[in-house]
């Protein structure tokens, strides 16, 4: 299954404050939890109260970290970061979290969740103020967006607090930030709020996290979400204080409610299974399909199923089988395996599918190649029909806001009618879930949320697009 044939959300981001806790272990479980945001690096920056200690690598969390180094990272106060790049190439300069240090000899480490859209811009003013300031230019190794967001805020003057009210406001696109010094922990939301953060509670403590799940995880308590355009601080048990840098303008991501963000998370005060299932049975509506069997594409496609086939009537069943070890790896296969790279993930249960008419369920397409392989697959095992249902709207623009879909061009719905696509996949037929229907499965209103991967029209002007 190729790495390409999916979106892939920017990063993870985890921060926690809990005096007398091992913050480190924390973060590490945490970052576990949001492993399927970000699979090519993973690190923590930790403090005691009087350093600030980063350690990162390229890999999965369980690659990357140890009991070893995990011992090396001391102290109540961490945040951590899992990358998936959208911005800046796939190397270990680009790991996060990024760390630098501020003119007073402290530090500044910065975990970042999305995509900036006026770097350039933040670039120069951070030149401008290193030079006002030290008559040098910022030596600039890494390529990311994040390292530039953390010069900037090293550079300009005033406390970390100050510094980030002046330029956060200045950021244009998406950013949900865990950042700290040596004794405080920051957590921001830009003023759309593309891409979620959430605030939680532990044993006298707090807790920042991309998804709710995470907070589920590490034993922490759901408090509320971080609001677009606000700026927590959090320093010991004193209850975080909240400062606005922007008026909320929300836009939160659609397609974290199809497939970026766990289903055990709230998103909205919604949990994303219930959200999917609900998908499901609108797609059985307006998608309807005269067939034996629904079968998810796993893991994905399994809520949206579940719904499809309790709303149809039509039975539900496992006709694919998914591998719980096969994530990223850094070991290439052969041409002859990578010819059937999905068979790594997926194989199907002949006995289940044989002579039968599936429905089956998936959660997007971006190029098609991998529901090409999986309807191949099923023809293979027996399967009479083949129908392909998809739990979101056709996939026709690109994201700049935080996730990594192809380009335009390689976008299967942006150049092929429905009917093109069936006949490109391979499928008896095809369909798609509405956009009206996918947004009211949110309970979200629409103009709450980005839609533009669907629909092309972006909250803000990027790149001429608007």
């Amino acid at each position: 299954m190729s790495e390409r044939d999916r979106p892939h959300d920017h990063c993870g981001v985890f921060g926690v404050y809990v005096p007398g806790e091992a913050a480190a272990k924390l973060t590490y479980f945490g970052l576990f939890a949001l492993q399927h945001r970000g699979q090519e690096s993973a690190g923590i920056a930790a403090s005691d109260g009087s350093r600030i200690v980063v350690f990162k690598d390229m890999g999965l969390v369980s690659q990357v970290f140890s009991e070893a180094s995990l011992a090396t990272l001391p102290g109540s106060l961490a945040i951590g970061h899992n990358r998936y790049a959208t911005t800046g190439a796939s190397v270990w300069s680009n790991a996060q979290p990024s760390f630098q240090a501020r003119p007073d000899g402290s530090g500044l480490a910065l975990a970042h969740n999305g995509n900036l859209t006026n770097v350039a811009e933040l670039k120069a003013a951070w030149r401008r103020l290193r030079r006002e300031r030290t008559s040098r230019e910022p030596a600039v190794e890494s390529t990311s967006d994040t390292d530039v967001l953390t010069g900037l805020l090293c550079a300009t003057p005033g406390t970390v607090e100050q510094a980030a009210l002046e330029v956060l406001p200045t950021i244009e696109g998406a950013f949900s930030l865990t950042l700290m010094t040596e004794d405080t922990l920051f957590a921001a939301r830009d003023r759309y709020g593309f891409r979620p953060l959430c605030l939680g509670k532990l044993n006298g403590g707090w807790v920042v996290a991309s998804e709710s799940a995470a907070l589920d995880i590490v034993g922490a308590a759901f408090v509320r979400e971080i609001e677009p355009g606000e700026m927590v601080v959090i320093a010991g048990k004193r209850s975080p204080r909240s400062l606005r840098f922007a008026e909320a303008t929300p836009r939160a991501c659609l397609f974290e409610y199809v497939y970026l963000s766990r289903p055990d998370t709230l998103l909205a005060g919604r949990r994303v299974h219930n959200v999917r299932v609900k998908i499901g049975r609108l797609l059985a509506d307006e998608q309807p399909a005269d067939a034996d069997m629904v079968i998810p594409v796993p893991d994905s496609g399994t809520p949206a199923a579940i719904g499809y086939a309790s709303k149809s009537g039509i039975p539900y069943g496992h006709g694919l089988v998914k591998s719980a070890y096969v994530g990223r790896t850094f070991i290439e296969p052969t041409q002859k395996l990578r010819r059937r790279g999905v068979k790594l993930k997926l194989n199907a249960l002949r006995d289940v599918i044989d002579g039968k008419r599936l429905v089956a369920v998936d959660d997007s397409i971006v190029r098609g190649t991998t529901q090409q392989q999986v309807v191949a697959m099923l023809r293979e095992a027996g399967a009479a029909e083949v129908h392909v249902r998809i739990s979101s709207p056709p996939t026709a623009w690109p994201c700049f806001f935080g996730i990594d879909f192809a380009t335009r061009e390689e976008l299967l719905g942006s150049e092929m009618t429905v009917a093109q696509m069936a006949q490109a996949i391979g499928a008896d037929s095809l369909g798609y879930v509405s956009l009206d229907a996918l947004t009211a499965a949110t309970h979200v209103p629409p103009e709450q949320l980005c839609r533009a991967c669907f629909d092309g029209v972006y909250p803000v002007s990027v790149n001429g697009v608007s």
